[in-house]
């Protein structure tokens, strides 16, 4: 089993630049980036024009750490100050949901843990302490 903690940074639409400037500033490497318009359609759900070419999630590498990026998908609220968020990457779904059970203890639930297109588990919560987590199992569907 391994357990990663991951700084997240949630974007207010400027992930792309954000991304390229970390590239320059810090010498980052892109190891993945995927915009909301290359994701799966969900015909329940359609994409706005104005999402397709934002940033649903994005990996880069500094030296041995890693950051993860999205933007914020529009009409959800973005606040300077709380888009960073500490993602717990584990390859073991029986861990994933103890983690996640653990920190929603008095804390808050923004998504269930729930299997997703990239993810057998994955969830959000705000823990009891104001913190922000996504709890993300590696593996395949």
């Amino acid at each position: 089993m391994t357990v990663r903690l991951i700084p997240y940074l949630v974007m207010n639409g400027n992930a792309k630049e954000a991304i390229q400037f970390y590239e320059k500033a810090l010498n980052a490497q892109v190891l993945f980036s995927q915009s909301f318009g290359e994701m799966p359609a969900n015909p329940e759900f359609p994409l706005p024009e104005d999402a397709k070419n934002l940033v649903s999630h994005a990996t880069i590498k500094v030296g041995e750490t890693e950051l993860m990026f999205s933007d914020t998908f529009p009409g959800q609220p973005h606040q300077s100050g709380n888009q960073v968020t500490i993602c717990i990457s584990t390859d073991d779904a029986d861990k994933a949901r103890q983690m996640f059970d653990a920190l929603q203890q008095e804390g808050q639930v923004g998504m269930p843990l729930q299997e997703t297109f990239f993810s057998p588990a994955y969830g959000t919560v705000t823990d009891k302490f104001g913190v922000n987590f996504q709890v993300f199992t590696e593996g395949k569907q």
